[in-house]
């Protein structure tokens, strides 16, 4: 369930990518920083994060409940599997049946054997420029299980790639587009793409926030700003998918509050509308999320 406030919409408490990029960097379990972060945060009208680590991305329940109890954070959970270099085992050698199963598990009864549910089907990948059979087989299972629990799916698209090739396979497979978010659009720098996913009724998610060494902010801004005008505002919605110790302020990076502190700034400075920066941050999360 949601709380009433300011939703981030694609985060990880905490994540694990360490051994396969090889660098330590990508262990993301400085609790205490967070914590204090998520305070701030609290404090700045924050309520909700959508935490996407699931299964073989370091995953740990325990201690995304401490972060929500010591930062007063409501943490909505996700189930599923990322992309293909990052795929546990049991994605190769289980059914799509039997995916499904694991994430319906996760959704009806529990994470890893707690009383923790979770509360979207997501992150769900592909990878860059191409989509692997194992992706495809978690993307089928995904499908099921939102078929049986009617919760939101939210998919990765790797630097942007291949969001429109995600959309055709859900309209395919008849799925309700209205509870599909395709995340991480704002790295294809391009909002006439954007718009054509639009177009067909999925959500789309500007989920990279102050990552400037992949696309400026600027750029971002004016994409919003093209959305807003061709009447779009809502189907958005925000985040910075911190993943790294050092994108912590302690650390000397963005921190969680740059999104509010420098980028929505930047979006009124552009004359984006108030109600488009509200639909964003509030009312467009909690009606893609509601009953998660």
């Amino acid at each position: 369930m949601f709380l009433p406030g300011i939703t981030y919409s694609h985060e990880h408490i905490p994540i694990d990518l360490s051994e396969v990029k090889q660098n330590e960097d990508c262990l993301l379990d400085s609790m205490d920083l967070v914590i204090e972060e998520f305070r701030d945060l609290y404090d700045k009208g924050v309520r909700n994060m959508v935490n996407m680590t699931n299964f073989g991305m370091g995953r740990n329940v325990n201690y995304a409940n401490k972060v929500a109890e010591e930062s007063g954070m409501n943490i909505i959970h996700g189930t599923g599997f990322y992309q293909d270099a990052f795929l546990p085992i049991d994605v190769f050698r289980l059914s799509v049946t039997q995916l499904a199963e694991m994430m319906i598990n996760d959704i009806e009864i529990g994470i890893k054997g707690t009383d923790t549910k979770a509360g979207v089907i997501g992150e769900i990948a592909t990878s860059e420029g191409k989509w692997t059979v194992e992706e495809e087989k978690v993307f089928e299972a995904a499908l099921i299980a939102q078929q049986e629990t009617h919760k939101t799916i939210s998919t990765h698209t790797s630097i942007g790639t291949l969001g429109l090739e995600q959309v055709r396979f859900f309209q395919r497979h008849s799925a309700d587009l209205d509870k599909v978010v395709i995340g991480h659009v704002d790295l294809t720098g391009d909002a006439e793409y954007i718009i054509k996913l639009l177009e067909t009724g999925v959500n789309v998610e500007f989920d990279t926030i102050g990552k400037n060494n992949y696309l400026s902010d600027a750029t971002r801004v004016k994409m919003l700003k093209e959305i807003e005008k061709r009447g779009y505002s809502d189907q958005v919605i925000l985040s910075m998918d911190i993943t790294r110790k050092s994108h912590l302020k302690a650390n000397g990076g963005n921190g969680y509050s740059y999104l509010l502190d420098r980028f929505i700034p930047q979006l009124k400075d552009a004359s984006i509308s108030d109600g488009f920066i509200n639909k964003m941050l509030v009312e467009n999360p909690q009606r893609i999320y509601e009953d998660s």
